[in-house]
């Protein structure tokens, strides 16, 4: 028997010759590790073997299960080798109603070194569409990894010289690369890209036979890179992106996007401090630094606009903050915070009175836009401890703490919508019933990094956090206690603007969260408008300068959005359902356990123990009935939200609108029966459109030396595929049968 790799030759008769060549015939060729009942193997009539080189053989044919298959092959040829080989892959065979019989998948694997290799396909439509693809993988250790795959296609419908023909070009690029973590400390490279045409995915096989991939509208790629100067806490981050939407063939460049991070430091602080810390020594700065350069436009366009169609800036921001007690139970933290952003362009817009229409026009140049704000913070912490009445709680309980975070804060910022700051302009014009009228614009609309708002604010914060936890005996142990969250978070926060005339106050926001268990945390954001609808003087509905409490209401409810997953398996359920089983199952191990060791003690002749030596391996459940596991998981995630519906007419009694609830369900689940059988699924439902989401199942088998796999997509593009496969990486392409379902229009299974 010639063994490599995990092929095996056997034969009924063979003969050795000086050389060490072996000469059999009735042979047995497969990959299939059960050398006396193989699942599946060639039958070979004739063979010569060179262990460790080669084997040649004569007239074969297939047998898969012990049935010989009407496939036969005059010759063949199998090389031994230990190091990577080159060699042919075999294409698959198939129909497509708008492009005809096809050969695809089929082409040549150059194995280059054990450090990258490369595979090179091509697919061939009978109605003269074709495509040419390149697959590269490469790993050197220590230093990088990663995989190049390029593909380029033409693809041609309908017929020539008439109005149906089309012929169209597409491409597609992927490239991953990941540095490894060892290579350098202080500096990281990263690259995932992914691009394509906007038509690729419609026109591909490959991808009208993935679901997921043919319903992903939206592609990004990025390049990374990162040093770090740990000497100076000083970090330097670089970003390439490109976001690609196939739907409308919109493009989305960033290049580059540069980061520089100086981490905090204190700049009064003294070398060498003696004595008591100073107050000016806790002053700490930062400064973050952003250049962006990028531009939103068509792919097709992408390589036809100029420079100065790209929108660029760069944003410097450096915070200055410091931390005081006072009395030494307040805390109160002033800071600063100055931002100045540099564009190279200005926006200046006219009236054009004759064609009365706005002119805008672009004023290259070095532009300074800054804005700076200062606040001060001030908060403590409150505790309240209440102990319950044993006589109505029990001892169990130990106590309940109670703690309140009020907060109040002060922050304020100059008017730099001032003319005299130049960030903004305005225009006159004379409308049609002769009045003049002027429009204020910024001169840096459309700009990166924005411009600083309009108006003079002097802000007056107010909030508050309450959290309450129990304190309770321990079950486990008597001398111990466990704290458990009765409230995790429950905050209200709400803003008073001293110099806004209208509207001053903000809205009321509020957070509960609660720790249902320790993986689960439940979140609930509330909003609660301040100020009450009311009518212009044209009938419309505004938000007037009256607040809801001088009606006597508390606030208008805007609306909530949250979301709930969990996950179900066998662990879960159990823990759901059968923990009153715990000691029942405990006390049924433990007497099986000694009926057992009875019933070993007993044996003695060496029948017995060869029973034993054949089913020790076997599991055993506490009913005494062999074990059976089902490993099993569901996927539940479901998301809504409740909001004002303003389309609809509103209540003139409450002035309220009606809430519109919007939600949706998915679903995704996987079963595995036995250890060969594997059957996944997912699915989901929105409720408001009353629509199942796409649809799809899996189900896959393990047949030792074979795989099969089965497909199904029920929404919204019906389809279905059936695979049958060889294991083996030498015979994957060459031992498989694929079976799917035309790709041209949905399957109809009426």
């Amino acid at each position: 028997m010639s063994h490599n790799k995990a092929r095996y030759i056997t034969s009924q008769e063979s003969k050795k010759n000086a050389n060490d060549e072996i000469f059999l015939t009735r042979g047995r060729y497969t990959t299939c590790d059960n050398h006396a009942h193989p699942h599946f193997y060639l039958q070979l009539s004739m063979a010569k073997v060179k262990p460790k080189k080669n084997a040649v053989f004569g007239p074969a044919n297939l047998v898969v299960g012990d049935v010989p298959l009407p496939i036969a092959i005059p010759f063949g040829f199998f090389p031994f080798t230990s190091s990577y080989s080159s060699g042919f892959i075999m294409p698959t065979y198939g129909y497509d109603n708008n492009r005809g019989f096809y050969l695809r998948d089929g082409g040549y694997y150059f194995a280059i070194s054990d450090k990258m290799d490369l595979k090179v396909l091509g697919e061939l439509f009978t109605k003269g569409s074709w495509g040419l693809s390149a697959q590269s993988n490469y790993n050197k250790r220590y230093k990088y990894s990663g995989s190049f795959n390029g593909s380029y296609m033409i693809t041609k419908t309908g017929d020539q010289n008439l109005p149906d023909y089309s012929v169209t070009k597409d491409f597609r690029i992927s490239w991953s690369h990941r540095q490894d973590q060892k290579a350098n400390p202080n500096s990281t490279f990263s690259a995932n890209v992914n691009f394509a045409t906007s038509s690729y995915d419609r026109r591909s096989l490959s991808s009208l036979y993935n679901p997921q991939q043919f319903s992903n509208n939206v592609k990004t790629s990025s390049v990374n890179y990162s040093r770090t100067f740990p000497d100076i806490g000083l970090t330097l981050s670089s970003t390439f992106n490109i976001e690609q939407n196939t739907r409308d063939s919109s493009i989305s460049v960033r290049l580059p996007d540069l980061d520089i991070n100086l981490a905090r430091f204190y700049p009064f602080k003294r070398k060498k401090a003696v004595g008591q810390e100073k107050w000016y020594e806790k002053i700490s700065v930062q400064y973050t630094g952003r250049l962006t350069n990028s531009i939103r436009t068509k792919d097709n366009l992408i390589l036809k606009k100029g420079i100065s169609s790209w929108t660029n800036g760069m944003q410097h921001s450096i915070p200055v903050s410091a931390t005081f007690n006072l009395f030494k139970y307040i805390n109160v933290v002033p800071s600063l915070n100055y931002t100045e952003r540099w564009y190279l362009k200005k926006l200046n817009q006219n009236y054009n009175q004759e064609t009365q229409t706005v002119e805008k026009t672009y004023e290259n140049g070095f532009y300074r836009v800054y804005n700076y704000d200062t606040s001060l913070d001030i908060n403590t912490k409150l505790y309240g401890f209440y102990k319950p009445w044993k006589k109505l709680f029990g001892d169990k309980i130990e106590a309940i703490r109670h703690v309140v975070t009020p907060r109040i804060g002060f922050s304020y910022s100059p008017d730099f919508g001032s003319l005299d700051y130049g960030y903004y302009g305005q225009y006159s014009y004379t409308d049609k019933y002769g009045q003049v009228d002027s429009v204020r614009y910024s001169h840096f609309e459309g700009a990166p990094f924005g411009v600083p708002g309009s108006g003079r604010s002097g802000v007056v914060n107010f909030g508050i956090d309450n959290n309450i936890e129990m304190k309770v005996k321990s079950d486990k142990d008597s001398t111990g206690v466990k704290k458990i969250s009765l409230i995790d978070q429950l905050s209200a926060n709400i803003s008073y603007n001293t110099a806004a005339k209208y509207q001053p106050w903000s809205d009321l926001s509020m957070n509960l969260r609660l720790k249902l268990t320790k993986s689960y945390t439940f979140n609930m954001n509330a909003s609660f408008a301040t100020y009450a609808y009311t009518f212009d003087k044209s009938g419309n509905v505004i938000v007037g300068n009256r607040t809801e409490w001088s009606y006597g209401r508390f606030g208008r409810f805007r609306g909530y959005s949250g979301s709930f997953a969990y996950t179900l398996n066998n662990e879960t359920w159990t823990k759901l359902f059968k923990k009153g089983d715990k000691e029942e199952d405990k006390e049924k191990k433990d007497n099986k356990a000694l009926e057992d060791q009875d019933e070993e003690t007993d044996m003695k002749d060496e029948e017995n123990k060869s029973n034993i030596r054949k089913t020790e391996n076997a599991k055993i459940d506490p009913d005494g009935y062999l074990a059976f596991k089902m490993p099993w998981s569901i996927n539940l995630s479901y998301s809504y939200s409740i909001a004002e519906d303003r389309r609809k007419q509103i209540n003139i009694k409450s002035m309220r609108y009606p809430y519109s609830v919007t939600h949706s369900l998915n679903v995704n689940g996987n079963i595995k029966l036995g250890s060969r059988w594997n059957i996944s699924g997912t699915s989901g439902y929105d409720f408001n459109t009353k629509e199942v989401s796409m649809t799809s199942f899996n189900i896959t088998r393990d047949l030792h030396c074979f795989t099969m796999s089965c497909g199904v997509v029920l929404k919204p593009f019906t389809s279905y595929n059936f695979s049958i496969r060889a294991l083996s990486g030498m015979l994957t392409d060459a031992l498989k049968w694929d079976q799917r379902s035309n790709t041209g229009s949905a399957v109809n299974w009426y």
